[in-house]
């Protein structure tokens, strides 16, 4: 993709009882797009989601409201929103 075709980047912190770092990866690859999420020492999850501006939004909004199954969001956090001229990574991963 070029610059142009509005990607965006994010951070996100997600707080409460979160867990099940599967269903977030499951749901950026389904929103076709690319990045990261792991699990903390402080137990909250973090990550970075990159891709066209509209489904970083959505991914936004499932992090905040829906998560996995199990989760208890109480607060999520982004930071760091860009335009971006090129994605940084292919797919979605889960970090160790």
């Amino acid at each position: 993709m070029s610059a142009g075709s509005g990607l965006q980047s994010v951070d996100f912190e997600i707080f409460g009882h979160v867990q099940g770092l599967f269903y977030t990866e499951k749901e950026g690859l389904r929103l076709g797009l690319v990045g990261w999420v792991k699990n903390t020492a402080s137990g909250t999850v973090v990550g970075q989601v990159q891709g066209p501006a509209a489904m970083v939004e959505e991914m936004k909004f499932w992090l905040s409201k829906e998560g996995s199954p199990s989760s208890r969001i109480t607060r999520a956090q982004f930071t760091n929103q860009k335009p971006i001229d090129k994605l940084e990574f292919s797919g979605f991963k889960t970090r160790f």
